[in-house]
C-alpha cells in the first residue's frame, strides 16, 4: 500500500501540486490564525510531500516559532530543534535537511504530520520507522494537524500503537 500511495503522489501533475500546496498552507495558517499557538512543529517536505515552505515563512513572520523533527536514534521519538526560514540546512544521516545549527527546543504545542496514507478515522501511514507514533505518546499529547493530498486517502487498519490525528488538511479541505 505505501508503494502504491507513494506512487500516486508522486504522479500528479507539478502545476497542481503547486496550487494545491498553497491550499494546504493556506488552511494551515488559517488553523493558526484561530488558535494562536505560540510554536508550531513543521516538516522539511521530501519525496512529493504537500511543500509548505511559503506558509512557514508566513507563520514565522506572524512571531510563530517554528521547529523542525530531529531523528537522534532509531526506536525513539523525534527531537525537535528551532528553525528560522531561510537559515543554512545540511542532510542528516538519512538525508532529510536540518538547520547547520541544531539549538533543540521542547516538542511544540501543534505538530504539522506528513502523511504517506490516511484514513477516515484520522490514522496515518507513514512511511514505518514509527517516529511520530513514539513522539506523540508522551503526555501532554499536542495538536496534530496530518498534512496530505485527498487522493492519499486509504482503507487500513490501525495497530494498538497508532495516535490518530486530530485533524487532515488535505487541498479540498476547509478549516473554520
Amino acid at each position: 500500500m505505501r508503494k502504491a500511495l507513494r506512487t500516486a503522489r508522486g504522479a500528479l501533475d507539478p502545476a497542481i501540486k503547486v496550487q494545491w500546496d498553497a491550499h494546504i498552507g493556506a488552511q494551515v495558517v488559517a488553523w493558526w490564525r484561530l488558535r494562536q499557538v505560540a510554536a508550531i512543529g513543521v516538516y522539511w517536505p521530501l519525496a512529493g510531500e504537500p511543500d509548505l515552505r511559503a506558509a512557514y515563512a508566513e507563520l514565522h513572520a506572524a512571531g510563530v516559532h517554528l521547529a523542525l523533527p530531529v531523528v537522534m536514534e532509531r526506536d525513539a521519538p523525534l527531537s525537535f530543534t528551532h528553525w528560522t526560514p531561510g537559515e543554512p540546512m545540511i542532510p542528516d544521516e538519512m538525508g532529510v535537511q536540518v538547520p547547520a545549527e541544531l539549538r533543540f527546543v521542547e516538542r511544540p504545542p501543534a505538530l504539522l504530520i506528513p502523511c504517506l496514507g490516511f484514513n477516515a478515522d484520522g490514522y496515518r501511514l507513514g512511511y514505518g520507522g514509527g517516529y511520530y507514533d513514539r513522539t506523540l505518546e508522551a503526555a501532554p499529547r499536542p495538536y496534530t494537524l496530518g498534512i496530505a493530498y485527498s487522493n492519499q486517502e486509504a482503507q487500513f487498519s490501525h495497530a494498538p500503537h497508532d495516535v490518530p490525528l486530530d485533524v487532515i488538511v488535505t487541498e479540498s479541505s476547509r478549516i473554520t
